[in-house]
């Protein structure tokens, strides 16, 4: 198998036109509000969904560059693997955010913590349920040492098209 065709399902709307001052990750975009359209022919698919408080949104990081297998992230200035990094230069620009599930209203969920560019195409929705995911105590690698830093950095330029 050569490839892979994903449909979006819908369209991720986020108060952030450009990467400046975008926050990299969920947790550093505290209260920070958006709304998921999703496309009237998968509304139904939404039922039951208003039941959970958080979601995972997996959506097409659309406007990275050509994958690389080493990257620099936003975090770090040491080149580091991309599969041990949340960097959107991937073989397959699959991103995913955990989001705090608001309301929705029809085919519209209202969402905070967005970290993600406005216009992005969304690829799936799951929700997020702790005791499926929980795994104890985690080894976070190189990321430890930047814990604290997480919230005040912001994405550059260095993953988006020109």
């Amino acid at each position: 198998m050569d490839s892979i065709t994903f449909n979006f399902i819908g369209i991720i709307h986020s108060p952030y036109k450009t990467l400046e001052n975008m926050p990299i990750q969920p947790s550093a975009a505290q209260g920070i509000a958006g709304t998921i359209e999703v496309f009237p022919e998968y509304a139904q698919g939404l039922d039951d969904l208003d039941g959970f408080s958080h979601i995972y949104l997996i959506y097409h990081f659309h406007r990275s560059k050509a994958w690389r297998l080493k990257v620099i992230p936003f975090l770090d200035d040491v080149e580091r693997g991309v599969f041990a990094t949340r960097a959107p230069a991937r073989p397959n620009a699959i991103g995913l955010s955990v989001v705090k599930l608001i309301k929705r209203e029809a085919n519209q969920l209202q969402v905070e913590n967005i970290d993600i560019l406005d216009g992005t195409p969304l690829l799936d929705i799951k929700p997020y349920i702790p005791e499926m995911n929980a795994t104890g105590r985690c080894r976070t690698g190189w990321f430890s040492k930047y814990k604290k830093t997480l919230k005040e950095k912001k994405s550059d330029q260095r993953f988006i098209d020109s």
